[in-house]
């Protein structure tokens, strides 16, 4: 069952940035608070919300903010999952020799 106050102040907050047209909304604050947990869980918490933040900064600053706020809630989820893992099983989430 949803939170009728935390859907409320998410309403709110969103109107309040001028995002109550966006058409990512709740799935959008879903991915984020996911990787909010992956960050708490895999790196440190005290971390989490910077990284979200970082997440939106970037994903706004891009021509189409919903489509490269998947692609990096991606990116950042993976180097969660791997950051600090046993070296002899992790593979870097970003590896640039990877790219084309």
């Amino acid at each position: 069952m949803p939170d009728t106050r935390t859907d409320e102040w998410l309403t709110a907050a969103r109107t309040e940035l001028g995002l109550e047209d966006a058409a990512e909304g709740a799935q959008g604050l879903d991915a984020a608070a996911e990787l909010d947990a992956l960050v708490r869980d895999n790196v440190d918490g005290s971390v989490a919300a910077s990284t979200v933040f970082l997440l939106g900064l970037a994903a706004g600053r891009s021509a189409d903010p919903a489509v490269a706020a998947h692609d990096f809630t991606e990116k950042l989820s993976a180097l969660a999952r791997s950051f600090d893992a046993d070296t002899d099983r992790a593979e870097a989430p970003n590896d640039q020799a990877r790219r084309a």
